[in-house]
């Protein structure tokens, strides 16, 4: 139901993901309405589909957010921590952001530094966005993503936009317990999503979910 799901404005985009079964949560549904896509995607923004945003990075196509989103559902709530790793345009980071306020805090993180700024001029485009950077409910950091982002852990929610040559231990350990990790993992000539809910007592579940292509994570390259 995907390449039926594109619309003329954000508000179409957004409605055809619902009626397709690819949106089933309204506070996912409000959050995409609040967050204009053409803010972040360069070219065709209410398009299904992924879109290149230089730097070989894209911004994913809407309907893989949406499952992000629902997927890290339980953990966002008002006053929740999340680290967004691969934040690329800095729409998913936005959306995450309007899904843990008020309280909450989300931290985009990439390997690239003209993208993390990109991501800041973006946000800026909208007074939410600029209200969400200015009260330091979103920042926008250069790190390997790998790595996660130990000086603001522990997070309730951990979300990863580019596929994982392995399960890092670095992020899970940055897990609250409970905690949720949304993570394409390479696995030979494939990828597919994986969830890993970290326990009260500390231990891991992990749940295989679909198959899907990302842009690998890596470090930044060396100048």
């Amino acid at each position: 139901m995907a390449w039926r799901s594109s619309g003329s404005s954000n508000a179409a985009l957004v409605n055809n993901l619902a009626a397709n079964g690819l949106i089933t949560d309204p506070r996912v549904k409000n959050a995409m309405l609040s967050v204009d896509r053409a803010h972040y995607s360069p070219a065709l923004p209410y398009e299904d589909s992924p879109q290149r945003i230089g730097y070989s990075a894209t911004i994913s196509a809407p309907h893989m957010h949406a499952s992000a989103c629902e997927s890290l559902l339980p953990f966002l709530k008002p006053g929740s921590k999340v680290l967004d790793i691969g934040s690329g345009s800095g729409y998913l980071t936005h959306v995450l952001a309007e899904l843990v306020k008020p309280g909450g805090t989300v931290i985009g993180v990439d390997h690239i530094q003209p993208l993390v700024d990109l991501a800041a001029r973006n946000m800026a485009k909208s007074k939410e966005g600029r209200e969400l950077l200015e009260s330091g409910t979103v920042k926008f950091i250069k790190a390997d993503g790998r790595k996660g982002w130990p000086e603001g852990a522990p997070y309730d929610a951990i979300h990863v936009g580019a596929a994982a040559a392995e399960h890092h231990v670095a992020l899970t350990d940055q897990l609250k317990a409970p905690g949720r990790l949304f993570v394409p993992v390479e696995e030979g000539w494939m990828q597919h999503i994986y969830v890993i809910d970290k326990k009260e007592d500390g231990s891991l579940e992990r749940k295989k979910l679909y198959g899907v292509q990302y842009v690998p994570l890596t470090d930044a390259p060396e100048s």
